[in-house]
């Protein structure tokens, strides 16, 4: 497991230029994992999860999906979509927003951390804009950009980075 305050240490100078990024925010764990790595694809879902359906129904090829909910409160994700993350290989699931089904979730094995939980589903429509770059916590991110997360934080990578 890759400690994201030991790559803080290791990369201080990736930190000075930007090209390593901490991700400002009160995150929460709602799965059994505390911790996720791997190249990032994106969406922008405004609060429409139709996208997010079809893009965890392809594999993920280990690749960790951040999503951006926009203003939206509506849940974005729960324990069925989680379950189709898992079995089509993504490693993880970042929301700037809300999830649902939060007990199934904590006995997931796909990481999945987000802001907070909303009962509420989003809406189950089209609307959302795959590999759009985001900018969440402050912090620029582009698909193919690298995110590391744990109980200490979170920071995102223009490159894949090594922990010895």
């Amino acid at each position: 497991m890759i400690s994201t305050a030991d790559l803080c240490d290791m990369h201080s100078g990736l930190l000075a230029t930007g090209e390593l990024r901490i991700l400002h925010g009160t995150w929460r764990w709602f799965s059994e994992a505390r911790s996720l790595c791997g190249q990032i694809m994106t969406l922008e879902a405004r609060g429409c999860n139709a996208e997010l359906r079809d893009l965890l129904a392809q594999p993920g090829h280990a690749r960790v999906l951040i999503i951006d909910a926009g203003n939206d409160s509506g849940a974005l994700l729960g324990d069925n979509l989680a379950k189709e993350a898992l079995r089509n290989g993504w490693g993880g699931v970042f929301v700037n927003g809300n999830v649902r089904d939060c007990s199934a979730l904590a006995s997931i094995a796909l990481p999945v951390l987000a802001m907070g939980s909303w009962p509420q589903r989003s809406k189950n429509q089209r609307g959302g804009g795959v590999g759009a770059p985001l900018t969440i916590g402050g912090a620029p991110i582009s698909p193919g950009d690298w995110i590391y997360a744990d109980e200490d934080g979170v920071v995102v990578s223009k490159s894949e980075l090594k922990s010895g």
